[in-house]
């Protein structure tokens, strides 16, 4: 692995606090892989072999049932997944694959958990990770289950716009389709949602977003931190 590379993690707060000689034995096991778009890395219901960092690129993780398939998450450089699965030795939840072409790092989970029990600021550093993570899930449940579709667009749009620097006009980060998962909807109520947040001042064209009446597009959607700020 290079240098840049070991130190790019080594700043992650996950591993930032522990010993130099946990951290060097943690890594002693890892190896970085460059991965194409669209390759599967995990599937759920599959035993949680490695911890994974995304160095570069970026990692969607899904789920399927009975012939359907839904976004859960969009992991991006520089962060782990899943985390849960390594810790707990249990299968994964859900599976990963890449969006685009993706530099990932790998570290078996065995040791993940062997230096869990070795080194005391490294376990804190994990159950901060893991508490975020259920808020985090929390979050997107509230979201899902007190806002119609509509309400949940408008407030990821809003999202979005932060995300993007605040300007009245940006790029979503990936394609309708795939947005519409994300969102607990169909593409075709997708569609309808954008269509009802016209008189909001929404416009759309193609994955470019712009809002001309952002006052009104707040008054409608009433953002909230407790729902929308996935940063606490």
């Amino acid at each position: 692995m290079p240098d840049s590379e070991y130190r790019d993690i080594r700043k992650l707060d996950l591993f930032a606090q522990m010993a130099d000689d946990n951290f060097t034995s943690l890594m002693r096991g890892a190896y970085v892989q460059n991965f194409p778009a669209q390759i599967e890395l995990i599937t759920e219901g599959e035993p949680s072999d490695f911890l994974h960092i995304v160095i570069s690129g970026s990692v969607d993780l899904f789920s399927t049932w009975n012939g359907r398939e839904t976004s859960m998450a969009t992991v991006r450089p520089i962060s782990t997944f899943i985390l849960a699965a390594t810790i707990k030795d249990a299968p994964y939840l859900m599976s990963a694959r890449t969006l685009e072409k993706s530099r990932i790092a790998l570290i078996p989970s065995q040791d993940v958990r062997a230096i869990f029990d070795a080194d005391s600021n490294f376990a804190r550093a994990i159950v901060t990770e893991l508490a975020q993570c259920y808020r985090s899930v929390i979050k997107a449940q509230k979201d899902l289950k007190l806002r119609t579709s509509l309400e949940r667009l408008a407030n990821y749009l809003l999202r979005q716009q932060r995300h993007a620097g605040g300007g009245a006009a940006f790029e979503l980060d990936f394609e309708k389709r795939r947005l519409a998962s994300v969102l607990g909807m169909t593409p075709e109520n997708l569609s309808r949602a954008f269509k009802g947040l016209q008189p909001y001042g929404v416009s759309v064209t193609g994955t470019r977003i712009t809002i001309d009446s952002q006052a009104d597009l707040e008054r409608f959607a009433r953002p909230n931190p407790l729902i929308d700020d996935f940063s606490t």
